[in-house]
């Protein structure tokens, strides 16, 4: 894994678990890791980090709409 560090201004009031969440999610989200990555980077379940994922409205899903096309026509 890579080190990175990061200046944050003094107001923003996160541990460096949350932060780990935050990036976690948002590389889910865009599809650069896969659930169990995302989780791991977390340090969460992966149950856990699909309950944390509805919490933030995003989908378990990641299909883009030619792959679900795809699957339907599949089906």
């Amino acid at each position: 894994m890579k080190t990175i560090s990061i200046n944050l201004p003094d107001f923003i009031d996160l541990n460096e678990k949350e932060i780990k969440l935050l990036i976690a999610t948002k590389l889910y989200e865009e599809a650069k890791l896969s659930l169990g990555e995302a989780a791991q980077l977390a340090e969460l379940s992966e149950r856990a980090f699909i309950e944390i994922l509805g919490r933030f409205d995003i989908s378990i899903f990641n299909y883009n709409a030619e792959e679900l096309r795809n699957d339907v026509k599949n089906a």
